[in-house]
C-alpha cells in the first residue's frame, strides 16, 4: 500500500499529516483570499458587489459540482496520483487567477480553481481516514484543519501585504504567492505521499453510474450528508457577513477586521489539535456535543452584537473562531467513519460536494434574509443567527445517528472492558 513512507513509524505519518495539511492549506487560501481582495477587485475591474459575489459563488458551485464528477472516478485510483494530479491542475487555475485580463476570464478561473479546490478537500479528508486507525482520527483531522487556521493568521494577512505593496501587481500578487507556496507543497508531497492502493482490492464490479446511486442511497451515508448540510448551514449563514456586520453595525474599522482574523487563527491554530486529541480521548461524539453546544453562545452574540468595547469584541470573535469551526474536527472524523474503505473517496466525493452546496446556499439564504438600511446598517442579522442555532441544534440531535457515532461507542466500550481495538479497515 505504502510506497514512500512506512506509515507504521510515528513519525513518518506526521510527515504524511503535514504534507496533507500543506495541501490544504493553500487550497483554503485560495478560496478565503477572495473575500479580504473584494475592494481592489471592484476598483480594479470596475464592477459591482452582485458581480463580486458572483465570483465568490462561481468557486463555491463548481466545487459542488466536481464533487459530484469526482464520485465516477475518485475510487479508482491511487490516491497519491489523483491527489497529485488535481493539485498540478489547481495549480494551473489559480495562475490563471493571476494572469487574468478581465472580470469574464478570471470568473472562468475562479471557476476552475474551484473545481480542482473542492476535490482536493475531500481527497485530504479520504486519505487521512485511509490511513489513520478511527481511534486516532480526531487528531489527525485537527492536524489537517490546522490549515484553516494558519491560512487564516498567516496567509491572508501576507496575500493582502503582497497586493499593497507590490505595485502595479496589486490583486494579481496573492494569486501568483499562493502557487509558489504550492509548487513547495507539490514537491514535498511527490516526494513523501505514499501510494493508497488497497481500496482497489475491494472495489464493486458493475457500472460507475450503479456504484455513485448505490454509494448515494446508503442509509448511513444519507445521515452524513444531512449532518454535513446542517453543520454548513450552522455557519455559513453567518460567516460571509461578519465583517460587514462588525464595520457597519458594531463600529469597527477595517483594520480592525485584521485583528480579528489574526487573533481567531492563532487561537484555532492551537485549539484544532486540542479538539482533536480530546475526541479520540473522550469520544468524537461527546466532544462535539460539547463545542457544538458551545459555540452556539458566540453565534447569537454576534449576530446580536451593538457598539461595544473593541476587547469584548475580539473575545467574542476569537470564541466564534475557534468553536464554530471546531463543530467539524469531531464531525468529519465521525463523517469519515459513515463508508467502507473501498468506497470512501466517492463517499467523500459526494460529501464534498453536499458540502460546498450547502455553503453556497447557506450563503444566498442569509442574503434573502438580511437587508441594508438607508443608513447601510445591516438589518435582520439576528433572524440570521437563529436559523445557523437552530441547524447547529439538528446537527447535533443528528449526531447520534451517525455510524461514526456508534463506532466511537464501541471502541470505548471495548476499551473500557480491556478488549482489543478493532483495526482500522473496520471503519
Amino acid at each position: 500500500m505504502n510506497r514512500r513512507l512506512d506509515l507504521s513509524v510515528p513519525a513518518n505519518e506526521r510527515f504524511f499529516l503535514l504534507s496533507l495539511a500543506g495541501i490544504q492549506f493553500t487550497h483554503i487560501l485560495d478560496f478565503m483570499i477572495m473575500m479580504p481582495l473584494g475592494p481592489q477587485l471592484i476598483r480594479a475591474m470596475q464592477i459591482d458587489t452582485h458581480q463580486f459575489g458572483l465570483l465568490l459563488s462561481s468557486y463555491t458551485f463548481t466545487a459542488a459540482a466536481s464533487g459530484l464528477l469526482a464520485a465516477t472516478y475518485v475510487d479508482r485510483f491511487d490516491r497519491r496520483k489523483l491527489m497529485l494530479t488535481l493539485y498540478g491542475l489547481f495549480m494551473a487555475a489559480t495562475l490563471c487567477c493571476g494572469l487574468a485580463q478581465g472580470y469574464a476570464t478570471l470568473l472562468a478561473a475562479r471557476a476552475m480553481a474551484g473545481a480542482f479546490g473542492g476535490v482536493l478537500g475531500a481527497l485530504v479528508q479520504t486519505m487521512v481516514a485511509d490511513v489513520i486507525p478511527f481511534e486516532r482520527r480526531g487528531q489527525a483531522m485537527g492536524t489537517v484543519m490546522a490549515a484553516f487556521s494558519l491560512s487564516t493568521v498567516a496567509g491572508v494577512p501576507a496575500g493582502l501585504f503582497l497586493a499593497n505593496h507590490t505595485g502595479s501587481l496589486g490583486w494579481r500578487a496573492p494569486f501568483f504567492f499562493i502557487v509558489l507556496l504550492s509548487a513547495g507543497f507539490f514537491a514535498i508531497g511527490y516526494r513523501l505521499l505514499p501510494s493508497l492502493t488497497s481500496h482497489l482490492e475491494r472495489r464493486a464490479g458493475g457500472g460507475v453510474l450503479r456504484q455513485i446511486i448505490a454509494v448515494a442511497r446508503e442509509p448511513d451515508h444519507l445521515i452524513a450528508y444531512a449532518f454535513v448540510a446542517l453543520l454548513m448551514l450552522g455557519g455559513f449563514t453567518v460567516i460571509p457577513f461578519v465583517a460587514l456586520y462588525y464595520t457597519t453595525n458594531v463600529g469597527m474599522s477595517e483594520q480592525f477586521i485584521t485583528v480579528i482574523y489574526l487573533c481567531g487563527g492563532a487561537a484555532t491554530f492551537f485549539t484544532s489539535r486540542l479538539i482533536g486529541r480530546l475526541a479520540d480521548r473522550h469520544g468524537k461524539l461527546p466532544v462535539f456535543r460539547m463545542v457544538a453546544l458551545a459555540s452556539l453562545l458566540p453565534l447569537l452574540v454576534t449576530t446580536h452584537l451593538v457598539p461595544i468595547p473593541w476587547w469584548l469584541v475580539l473575545i467574542n470573535s476569537t470564541m466564534f473562531f475557534v468553536l464554530v469551526p471546531g463543530r467539524m474536527i469531531p464531525g468529519m472524523a465521525m463523517v469519515t467513519a459513515a463508508a467502507q474503505p473501498h468506497v470512501r473517496g466517492t463517499f467523500m466525493s459526494l460529501t464534498s460536494s453536499v458540502q460546498m452546496m450547502s455553503s453556497g446556499l447557506a450563503s444566498l439564504l442569509a442574503g434573502m434574509i438580511i437587508s441594508r438600511a438607508p443608513s447601510g446598517q445591516i438589518l435582520h442579522y439576528d433572524l440570521v443567527g437563529y436559523l445557523a442555532a437552530a441547524s447547529a441544534l439538528g446537527a447535533v440531535w443528528l449526531a447520534s445517528r451517525l455510524r461514526g457515532a456508534r463506532l466511537g461507542n464501541d471502541l470505548h466500550k471495548g476499551a473500557a472492558a480491556g478488549a482489543k481495538p478493532a483495526a482500522p479497515q473496520a471503519d
